[in-house]
């Protein structure tokens, strides 16, 4: 890894996606295949499949013989990880419903506010290069928990015109609906504005290829959407002290996922930083994935060297990371100084991978410094408030002359006649 006594390196991390997402060429074969989709529906979506998946299919939907034989073909230690992993998700995400509330306030005057579960969710669960059945748990489960009432899910066929069965058995476990084989740019438009097959959708939630993330970003405003997500990436606050093993090990789980992940530790120890990168190398070695991990290191890995750990932590608030780690002596100690990270694990034993599949919060985190003003997914993104208001005669008559004052300083005088209207009213009222 590169090391450095600096963070000059943060713009460059954040112009790491594709130049294709910025790439007007780009825009215009994902608006095409938008475009194809909203007018041609399931045949666009067949055609598109066939040409960017290699599969031939006679229909997008899958069939309840496909779960069954998706079931038989998984695990047992699969099927009781899975359970496990659901059961902690789901622990940790009901803490995170909302309830209605209202103050009711002794001069006629009732506010509050409604929350209810959007109509419909469709999850979107990446394909390609690895399958994802984490990512199913991570999205549907705080969608069951919200109540939300349809959630459908589009995931790429294999080249069998399959869905792995380790994706299916999590949807069925999730709960999900109804599975689409379908991947890309086309299922985000067959999502957002649907097909003879697929039912239109309020919002996109999951991860995806830049061809996925530029459309959920094209088809925001007519449905909503969770985030836009780049590559992944790490952060390890390291001190002398620190497990270098462990340090390269998690360093490296996030270098596997893609080319273009980033994997950064920012470090007060010169000899820490020595030992770190002598033990991602040996790591590398043996790594199954070694070729994505290497481009990712030799692109986007660091080791900062920095004085201080305050010196470390304004680093780390300036590079807002989707996982952030501290594996410091007493992190608790020092969370306070940390405002911008994604998810935040303390100490030496809570790696990056055990929030990816088991300890309950979700996986689902803002990338590319976008922490900064953005939360993980939560059962929040699938409820919407209502603002709840209830004045009665009196209690509006209190307030009247001022309402009247502002809306006319904004010479809105329909507002102001709206108020005047009632207030003429009462006094009619009282004059009987």
């Amino acid at each position: 890894m590169k090391k450095m006594y600096g963070a000059e390196f943060i713009e460059e991390l954040r112009n790491r996606d594709d130049s294709s997402q910025t790439d007007l060429e780009f825009d215009r074969n994902v608006l095409s295949i938008i475009d194809r989709v909203r007018s041609e529906g399931d045949k666009a979506v067949f055609d598109f499949t066939e040409r960017f998946d290699g599969v031939k299919l006679e229909s997008l939907i899958v069939t309840e013989e496909e779960i069954a034989e998706a079931e038989q073909t998984v695990t047992e230690d699969f099927r009781r990880a899975l359970r496990s992993a659901k059961q902690r998700i789901t622990a940790y995400h009901e803490a995170q419903k909302e309830q209605s509330w209202f103050l009711n306030q002794n001069d006629g005057i009732m506010l509050g506010q409604k929350v209810t579960p959007i109509d419909s969710v469709g999850i979107y669960v990446p394909g390609g290069k690895a399958a994802y059945p984490s990512t199913v748990l991570m999205n549907a489960l705080p969608a069951a928990i919200a109540g939300v009432g349809r959630i459908s899910m589009v995931t790429p066929p294999q080249r069998d015109g399959k869905i792995n069965p380790h994706v299916l058995v999590a949807a069925k476990e999730a709960g999900v609906g109804r599975i689409f084989k379908v991947g890309g740019a086309q299922a985000v438009a067959a999502l957002a504005y649907g097909t003879e097959s697929i039912e239109k959708v309020v919002k996109i939630t999951g991860p995806g290829n830049a061809y996925v993330a530029r459309a959920k970003k094209w088809v925001f405003g007519d449905v909503a959407i969770d985030m836009i997500a780049g590559p992944s990436e790490i952060c390890v606050v390291a001190d002398a002290n620190t497990n270098a093993v462990y340090a390269a090990a998690d360093l490296l789980s996030q270098a596997e996922h893609d080319e273009r992940a980033a994997a950064v530790c920012i470090t007060t120890s010169e000899d820490f930083a020595e030992k770190l990168s002598s033990e991602i190398e040996r790591q590398l070695a043996e790594l199954d994935r070694k070729e994505i991990a290497e481009q990712s290191i030799r692109q986007f890995g660091r080791v900062i060297i920095v004085d201080t750990l305050e010196d470390a932590f304004d680093v780390v608030n300036r590079l807002a990371p989707e996982h952030l780690e501290l594996m410091i002596d007493n992190p608790m100690e020092h969370l306070a100084a940390i405002r911008n990270a994604g998810a935040i694990f303390l100490g030496q034993h809570s790696p990056e991978a055990l929030g990816d599949y088991m300890a309950g919060p979700n996986h689902t985190l803002p990338t590319s410094g976008t922490a900064a003003f953005s939360s993980p997914l939560g059962v929040y993104d699938f409820m919407k408030k209502s603002s709840i208001i209830y004045y009665s005669e009196g209690a509006l008559a209190e307030v009247a002359d001022d309402v009247i004052t502002l809306a006319e300083s904004e010479q809105l005088t329909g507002h102001a006649n709206s108020i005047k209207v009632r207030k003429e009213g009462y006094s009619c009222a009282d004059s009987n």
